[in-house]
């Protein structure tokens, strides 16, 4: 049986008295203690055992923990250590076998008891460390947001963000040092928000509410057009929405988006769950701009983005779930780097609008089978003082899954 020898203990604002016996007794038994100068703060003045205080980067103070297996270690931790917490960063490197996670209530839990809001019904997430951005896909009529702020400015930029995307109205509850004796509760909204002497611990609660005529964005597939910075190379929200649809995103996939144009399918994909994930690789300079300012306004600031041509700049990515080819798919070697890269199981979805594209689609289709969908849209358009339908161009489409017995071609 593997010894246990780190134990990580979630600590509160209120110290060492709203620890259980278990947690004092591993703080007590421990011959090395790690935290922050708060935590650290928080134990006896004529504790003499050694400290060891959270460096930046944290990876020094990590390697430092992982040198000394086998030695009895307490890491001290806000709240939940596995809710956005050092608990989710040691268990990267060290078995839960070797541990013992104590957890104290979460921010989330504690400021849901505050504010009265069910925790199964709210979105959650953390601006610590991570781009504010992030916020935008959770933006939504009536949405109840929690949280976890990087400090005393987050709340502004919160308000901030809210403000600029049509929700001016929506309350903010800014909770700081929540369970201590100095815990403070400020109220206030988006538009009018004001407040600049905000502890650096807080964690913020949002209901949202929009302006009068605000048009929400989903996180299904198929925004409008007009959600996006483009130079023409768009893939059209009706063909956006067929295409995700035939991707299948799953929370956590990867997705190479081949030819990515100004994003919109690699972006699309990553906004239908908060953990999936994608590379958009593309040749044109100017389209990686579109790129990145997309993605930073619909809230996927994560999306890597490659400048190159493919295929040879795809060999040494990470292996997809998903693969789209939007563009260039006549490029040589295309499909044999992409039919290989793909993970068994895997998708890979290419539309084309040219007689050539269609060409390679069929010798691919030859090759290894899969579906061929010829999408045809119409959109009514003015013709003097009437309407008419004007096509778009057909877009044909190939479908294929990757069986678990595919080799290598």
């Amino acid at each position: 049986m593997t010894e246990k020898w780190l134990s990580i203990v979630g600590i509160g604002e209120d110290g060492l008295q709203g620890l259980s016996a278990i947690a004092l007794s591993l703080i007590t038994q421990a011959k090395v203690i790690v935290g922050g100068d708060r935590h650290l703060a928080m134990l006896p003045k004529d504790d003499q055992r050694e400290k060891l205080v959270w460096t930046s980067p944290i990876s020094t103070s990590v390697e430092e923990i992982i040198q000394r297996r086998g030695q009895s270690i307490c890491v001290l931790a806000s709240g939940d250590p596995m809710c956005y917490g050092i608990g989710v960063t040691l268990i990267r490197r060290i078995p839960v076998s070797e541990m013992t996670i104590i957890p104290a209530p979460s921010a989330f839990s504690l400021a849901c008891a505050r504010v009265g809001w069910s925790l199964t019904e709210v979105e959650t997430l953390s601006l610590n460390g991570r781009p504010s951005s992030l916020l935008q896909p959770y933006i939504y009529p009536k949405a109840r947001l929690l949280i976890l702020s990087e400090g005393k400015n987050t709340p502004a930029i919160v308000a901030e963000i809210l403000t600029n995307r049509g929700y001016g109205g929506s309350t903010i509850t800014v909770l700081e040092r929540m369970g201590g004796t100095h815990e403070r509760i400020v109220e206030g909204t988006a538009a009018s928000w004001s407040e600049t002497e905000v502890a650096a611990l807080n964690a913020i609660a949002v209901y949202c509410i929009p302006d009068p005529g605000v048009i929400p964005l989903p996180r299904l597939p198929g925004l409008p057009d007009n959600a996006y910075h483009h130079d023409g190379q768009l893939t059209k929200r009706e063909v956006r929405a067929v295409t995700l649809a035939a991707l299948a995103p799953t929370p956590g996939g990867l997705l190479w988006d081949v030819g990515a144009g100004c994003g919109s399918i690699s972006i699309e994909w990553m906004r239908s769950h908060a953990r999936c994930r994608a590379i958009a690789i593309e040749q044109n300079s100017s389209r990686l701009l579109y790129i990145a300012d997309n993605a930073a306004t619909l809230g996927t600031p994560n999306l890597q983005i490659i400048e190159g041509k493919a295929p040879h700049v795809l060999k040494d990515l990470s292996a997809p779930d998903a693969i789209f080819i939007g563009g260039g798919v006549t490029a040589m070697g295309l499909f044999d780097v992409c039919w290989e890269a793909l993970r068994p199981g895997g998708r890979l979805v290419a539309n084309v609008v040219t007689v050539e594209g269609e060409q390679t689609l069929f010798q691919w289709h030859k090759r290894v089978g899969g579906d061929l969908t010829r999408i045809a849209i119409q959109r009514a358009e003015p013709i003097g003082k009437f309407l008419g339908w004007r096509a778009m161009a057909p877009v044909t489409q190939w479908v294929v899954v990757k069986s678990e017995n595919d080799t290598p071609l």
